[in-house]
């Protein structure tokens, strides 16, 4: 069946009441939630595990304009061999298949043709599962599946839990982002100040505060990020004041 790209849609889980139980239990988080606002996060589409990785592997270490360029290149080169089908994306024998000269070609270095190779092959050998198969396993689960495939981190897996499959209670620890919104939200960081590596909070510390926040940490890391943007907006304020 052909696979269809739908608009981005809100997660599935009752948000309205992730964000009275995240309050309740963390005041702290509750005003970081008033001062950012609703809570907005879209899924970026129905993709396959194996659509969404690929994605994920292209826009590795790149920043959003290069990468988006370079995983456009990659799909339209395969134009020619999907489409027909009836398909808006290559499939994993597609990829295996490709000439190393075609995925150079799009702009890919030499280990992430490597690793779009392997998660074509680990696609194919039922590694990485369907997204009928994915939707009925547990995070745990999908991240000891995924991280098998070369170039993919728990990170990586984190990433498209959240904002590709909609699980509602992902925390990653190691994301500098979520660590900076941490410490500007409860470890007194200042929104001028500069952040080095000893003001940032350690995995333990995260976990300990994210058990008042179970079963919602996806919500939770959504406003860190979010603590981070307002940090952007109050540094930017305080430049432009003292230019004045």
């Amino acid at each position: 069946m052909p696979h269809i790209r739908q608009s981005p849609r809100p997660p599935s889980y009752d948000s309205a009441q992730a964000l009275l139980d995240l309050a309740a239990a963390d005041p702290k988080l509750g005003k970081l939630i008033e001062r950012a606002g609703p809570f907005t996060m879209k899924l970026a589409s129905r993709q396959s595990p194996f659509e969404s990785l690929v994605e994920s592997i292209v826009y590795q270490q790149l920043h959003g304009k290069a990468a988006a360029t370079i995983h456009r290149r990659l799909i339209e080169g395969f134009e020619p061999v999907f489409a027909p089908l009836g398909l808006t994306h290559p499939d994993p024998q597609h990829l295996l298949d490709a000439p190393n000269e075609q995925l150079r070609r799009a702009g890919l270095s030499h280990n992430k043709a490597l690793a779009i190779r392997d998660l074509a092959a680990k696609t194919l050998d039922g590694t990485v599962p369907t997204l009928a198969r994915i939707r009925r396993m547990s995070d745990d689960a999908i991240i000891e599946h995924l991280t098998k495939v070369r170039g993919i981190g728990k990170w990586t897996v984190e990433m498209m839990l959240i904002f590709r499959l909609g699980r509602p209670n992902v925390l990653p620890v190691d994301d500098y982002g979520i660590r900076k919104g941490f410490a500007l939200t409860f470890q007194g960081l200042k929104p001028t100040q500069k952040v080095t590596p000893a003001l940032l909070p350690k995995p333990d510390v995260m976990r300990k505060r994210a058990q008042r926040w179970q079963p919602w940490c996806s919500v939770a890391s959504w406003y860190l990020y979010r603590a981070c943007d307002l940090a952007a907006v109050a540094a930017a304020d305080a430049s432009a004041k003292k230019k004045s």
